[in-house]
């Protein structure tokens, strides 16, 4: 992770810079924040992604796994809990579904309340390694927020929650 102490010299900031003077009719300051957020959420995936993949997991396998680990025992949610919770199609989960299910870390079966339904289960193995993940994910994910303090990242959390509030929070309609 690259990290730079002078934010007024970064990429960002050149950008800006640029359009201020091609555009000096135009308020650019959203990118300020925008273009950041971007760059940052990029960055941060590359970050994440590369623990996933020192267990042999995609992205989406890891988040299926963590889902139903995060159900509690006995492990397990229905398709479209999983489709739900993971924010992907139910073809999306199916796909990641399958290839974890070959590796034996997930199992399918007849839902006891639902002779149509499926359940999809965690298998110890899985159980297993999502715990290992986990464990290798949250180091990871303390390393990366060491460039900021706690009281930094507290205002963050708030800030970020609020707006991301603003856009997943329907509505009201009437």
């Amino acid at each position: 992770m690259t990290t730079r102490s002078d934010a007024a010299g970064d990429h960002v900031s050149r950008i800006m810079a640029e359009w201020r003077r091609e555009r000096p009719d135009l308020d650019v300051s959203p990118q300020g924040v925008i273009g950041r957020l971007h760059r940052l959420a990029n960055a941060l995936t590359e970050e994440l992604v590369a623990v996933y993949s020192r267990f042999g997991l995609s992205e989406g396998e890891f988040d299926v796994l963590a889902t139903l680990r995060r159900a509690g025992a006995p492990y397990e949610r229905t398709p479209g809990d999983l489709a739900a919770s993971t924010m992907v199609t139910s073809g999306a989960v199916t796909k990641r579904v399958d290839r974890l299910e070959e590796r034996g870390l997930v199992s399918r079966r007849a839902s006891e309340t639902d002779g149509r339904g499926r359940v999809i289960a965690l298998t110890p193995a899985g159980r297993d390694l999502i715990d290992e993940v986990m464990t290798a994910h949250m180091t990871n994910e303390h390393r990366l927020l060491a460039a900021i303090d706690a009281d930094e990242r507290a205002v963050l959390e708030r800030v970020l929650t609020r707006w991301l509030t603003a856009f997943e929070t329907p509505p009201a309609t009437g």
